[in-house]
């Protein structure tokens, strides 16, 4: 028999009224854009994906986690791209602040440790809001969104026919 596994993969979670405010980004952009907005409640920025774990490996790689140490910090949201090869239009920083990426090398290094594969090599902090999308954005204005980080979560992935459903298996505060 196989063993359970669970598709896992590590992130920021914004706040409800930042979500929502990416969200109405979102919903502007599809207007131009087309393609598929990103469900308000899925809103989150990918520091590293794992993939399929086996149950037995979760207390481990959760241990090895619980040993990242990251200064809280600040993620101003300034910019919208878009990458044409897989039609992702995203919000992202133009200044990325050290301590993200301080935190999402030192989850890499812990996960990499333990033998569990992290298939994003390069971290580009972005945070997707349409797939699909047909043509760049180019927002007539646009305020940047300001984001005070707090924490960091270990999310299950389950797929589904309206897309991905999150689950969150385990945060944890920044200092």
């Amino acid at each position: 028999m196989a063993e359970q596994s669970r598709r896992l993969f590590l992130a920021l979670w914004p706040e409800p009224a930042l979500a929502e405010r990416l969200h109405q980004l979102a919903g502007q952009a599809h207007r131009d854009c087309g393609g598929r907005i990103m469900r308000q409640e899925t809103l989150h920025l990918t520091l590293a994906f794992i993939g399929a774990v086996v149950e037995d490996r979760l207390p481990e790689l959760l241990m090895v986690l619980g040993r990242v140490r990251v200064p809280r910090f600040h993620i101003r949201l300034d910019t919208v791209g878009h990458w044409a090869h897989n039609h992702i239009l995203w919000a992202g920083c133009t200044e990325v602040p050290p301590a993200l990426l301080q935190l999402a090398a030192d989850i890499r290094r812990e996960v990499a440790a333990i033998g569990l594969p992290v298939s994003e090599p390069a971290f580009v902090p972005h945070m997707t809001l349409l797939r699909k999308a047909r043509t760049p954005y180019v927002p007539a204005v646009f305020e940047p969104l300001e984001w005070d980080v707090a924490e960091w979560a270990l999310m299950a992935s389950c797929l589904a026919p309206h897309g991905a459903d999150y689950q969150r298996v385990a945060a944890w505060a920044l200092d």
